[in-house]
C-alpha cells in the first residue's frame, strides 16, 4: 500500500494483505484494511487527524510512543489515537485481522517515524 505524500510527508513503504478505500475526503478518510499474520505498519504518526480503530476480525496488535502502551484489540474493540501520537500496528497472531480504520477530521497525511 503507498500513501501519497505532500510536504513533510513522506510516502508510507509498506504493504499489507489488503485495503480498500471506503471513503475519502479532504479530511476524512474510511479504510478496510487486513493485515496478514506477521504484518507491520510501520511506526508513524499523523500531523492533524485521529485514527479510530476498529477490529472486525482477529487480533490487532496497536503500540505507541509517549506514552509507551500496548494494546491488544480483538473483535469488536476499538481504539483511539489523537495526532503526533507515534504508533505502529501490526498483526502478530496466526490468521489475518481486518479491521476499520477512519481518520479525520484534519489533515491526512503519514510521517514515517524512527524505528
Amino acid at each position: 500500500m503507498k500513501t501519497s505524500s505532500s510536504g513533510s510527508t513522506r510516502k508510507s513503504n509498506y504493504s499489507v494483505k489488503h485495503v480498500a478505500t471506503i471513503a475519502n475526503g479532504t479530511d476524512v478518510r474510511v479504510r478496510l484494511f487486513t493485515l496478514a499474520p506477521g504484518e507491520i505498519i510501520p511506526w508513524h504518526y499523523h500531523s492533524q487527524s485521529t485514527d479510530h480503530y476498529f477490529v472486525l476480525e482477529g487480533t490487532l496488535t496497536v503500540r505507541t510512543r509517549n506514552p509507551e502502551e500496548l494494546s491488544v484489540l480483538k473483535a469488536g474493540e476499538s481504539h483511539r489515537l489523537t495526532p503526533h501520537t507515534t504508533h505502529q500496528i501490526s498483526n502478530q497472531f496466526a490468521r489475518d485481522c481486518r479491521f476499520l480504520l477512519v481518520q479525520g477530521v484534519g489533515a491526512l497525511d503519514w510521517v514515517k517515524a524512527e524505528d
